[in-house]
This record gives structure tokens, C-alpha cells and sequence, in this order.
């Protein structure tokens, strides 16, 4: 699978104030991709930092993967980014072309495909009437992108993604009926409703 990523970006992720928008676990996961980026030498933070970064810090994200081992095998594949297929990304803009590209990603430090996955973030907790993104709604605003860099290491650890969406959406409901006052979101192996599918 190869990822449409055009060049020219100045390197460097730009350092931005906290987003409101954002909960604290959320902001932290952010953070925490910003880190990655800047350490791995990366032009941007892209979709991919942003799911690594969910991986590792949520547990309601790993959660709603069909198991432990398919969250784990994300996981092995991210980690070597560095040093496996992860280098033709390299000196690369992540743009899949889904949707336009309206603020240059070089004022951001984002790559215009993680931006929009922020923004589908936010828009979802507005939706619910809630002030703050939570980890669960950035991943739906990632796998919502068939073409982005974090679906693309999600095919590769053979993870079905509209499965993997409708346990998202499955945990989301739930969450939403309890009015946020839950455990958390649930789904995949912590998930035991029925979609009638398996999953």
C-alpha cells in the first residue's frame, strides 16, 4: 500500500498552546506524538504519531481493538517506523487528498490529514454536547481517512478497519447513553454487545 505524500514541508513540528478542546488525557496524547516527531526527525506530526501515541497512553483505545495481540502487532509496527517501511515516509507531507488542504501544513507542524482527524475529534464530542475530544473520538477521526498514514499501518497489522469502526461507534453509543458517566467506552474484547457480526 503506498501512501500518497507529497514533499516539501519545512521540518520541525511547530509548538502550539494546549487546545481547549481537547481532555487532559487527549492533550497528553498530543503531546506525546509532538515528542515523537521531534525525535524521530519528522517534518510533521501525522496520523500515524497520533495512533502510536493513542496505543501506547489509552487504554479504552486498545481496548475496543477484536484483541490484546491485534493491539500489540499496531503496536510492533509503529514502533519501527524508524527503521522499517516507515522510511518512505521520510522528508514527506502526509496529505491523502480526502479533503483539502486549507491552512498550510507548514504553519502548523500537522500534516493536513492529522488536522482533519483533530477536527472530526472535536466535532464529534460537540455532537455530544460535550466540551472536550476524548482518545476514542481522535480515533474515529483516524480510521474515518481510508487513506492516511495510521489506516495504512492498521492494514498492515491486518486489522479490519470498518469493523474496527463499528466497534467504535458501538462504544461511543454506549458511552453516550450513560451520559459519560461509565466505565468508559468499551468495545472489541471488552466489548459484549452484538452488531450481529462478531465484533
Amino acid at each position: 500500500m503506498q501512501s500518497r505524500t507529497p514533499s516539501g514541508a519545512e521540518p520541525g513540528p511547530t509548538r502550539e498552546e494546549p487546545d481547549p478542546g481537547l481532555s487532559a488525557e487527549l492533550a497528553s496524547v498530543v503531546s506525546g506524538a509532538r515528542r515523537r516527531a521531534v525525535r524521530d526527525g519528522d517534518r510533521q506530526i501525522d496520523t500515524a504519531h497520533l495512533l502510536h501515541s493513542l496505543l501506547e497512553a489509552d487504554p479504552e483505545v486498545r481496548a475496543v481493538f477484536e484483541s490484546g495481540a491485534q493491539a500489540v502487532r499496531v503496536l510492533g509496527y509503529l514502533v519501527q517506523r524508524s527503521i522499517g517501511y516507515g522510511l518512505q515516509w521520510q522528508g514527506t507531507v502526509e496529505d491523502s487528498g480526502a479533503v483539502p488542504m486549507v491552512t498550510p501544513a507548514r504553519e502548523t507542524g500537522w500534516s493536513p490529514a492529522a488536522r482533519t482527524a483533530m477536527d472530526v475529534a472535536r466535532e464529534r464530542a460537540e455532537l455530544r454536547g460535550e466540551p472536550r475530544a476524548l482518545g476514542m473520538d481522535l480515533l474515529a477521526g483516524l480510521v474515518a481517512d481510508p487513506e492516511c498514514r495510521a489506516v495504512e499501518v492498521l492494514a498492515r497489522a491486518r486489522v479490519d478497519v470498518p469493523a474496527l469502526l463499528r466497534r467504535i461507534e458501538a462504544g461511543c453509543r454506549q458511552y453516550a447513553s450513560e451520559g459519560g458517566h461509565g466505565p468508559g467506552y468499551v468495545g472489541g474484547h471488552g466489548y459484549t454487545g452484538s452488531t450481529g457480526s462478531g465484533v
